[in-house]
């Protein structure tokens, strides 16, 4: 079932890494704290995945200013996310949906991608202050990079 911009996310805990640490994280504790972007990427280490959080990374100042929470969320373990974020300097955490339950929660899983069964969708959500999502952004190609300007225009709007 896919998430709709105006409906309510649904709350989740997940292993969030942040290159040395493995803490919980439950989203519904982090809300109220401004705008929040959750990016959905296949797999760690991989060119576009890297080329992408690289670019989050690249961007934080921007997203500071905007007073806005960015969390990477994939289906890699907490151990692989801490290396890659570890790897590429990454100033964001990391969640671990090992599981695959999170994504498919948000309706951004693939059954299968080549021979690999379950992997996020590459895919950005925007939420406000209470949960509610106000960008949606998803790719059934994962070679497809979101528009970061795409992105700062969404949040300029909930400012």
């Amino acid at each position: 079932m896919a998430l709709n911009v105006g409906q309510r996310a649904p709350d989740f805990t997940l292993p969030a890494c942040d290159g040395e640490r493995v803490e919980p994280f439950q989203l519904s504790q982090h809300l109220g704290r401004g705008p929040m972007v959750l990016a959905f990427f296949p797999l760690a280490f991989t060119p576009v995945c890297t080329n992408e959080m690289c670019h989050f990374r690249d961007s934080m100042s921007s997203f500071n200013d905007l007073k806005t929470q960015v969390y990477g969320i994939s289906v890699d373990s907490p151990y692989a996310l801490n290396a890659f974020i570890e790897a590429h300097n990454l100033s964001f955490k990391l969640l671990s949906d090992f599981n695959k339950q999170v994504s498919a929660q948000y309706g951004v899983l693939h059954e299968r991608l080549g021979n690999l069964n379950g992997v996020s969708k590459r895919s950005v959500f925007i939420l406000d202050n209470d949960g509610i999502v106000r960008y949606r952004w998803v790719s059934e190609d994962p070679r497809v990079m979101p528009s970061f300007p795409e992105i700062q225009q969404a949040l300029q709007k909930l400012q």
